[in-house]
């Protein structure tokens, strides 16, 4: 592993992940959780199936953090390769 794949840098890009989470309110319950991570800044779901989200932050946060902060709701965020150029 890289420090480029197992954290999320700062930038205009972010990191997208997938998630199982479908519901509406679900969704919110996960975004409420990554903003509470010192670090993150934005969370945008993204209008594909399956549902994923990307993720923007001011510095450097780990992956692991944000997996086991959706984790903790009974739901997976699975991180989806590197940034698009």
């Amino acid at each position: 592993m890289s420090y480029i794949s197992e954290n999320v840098i700062p930038g205009n890009y972010g990191k997208i992940f997938g998630t199982d989470a479908n519901k509406k309110e679900d969704l919110m319950k996960v975004k409420q959780h990554l903003l509470q991570i010192d670090g993150i800044k934005e969370v945008i779901f993204n209008d594909t199936y399956p549902k994923e989200f990307t993720v923007h932050t001011t510095k450097v946060v780990h992956i692991s953090e944000i997996e086991k902060k959706v984790r903790a709701l009974g739901f997976h965020a699975v991180p989806k390769g590197f940034f698009r150029l």
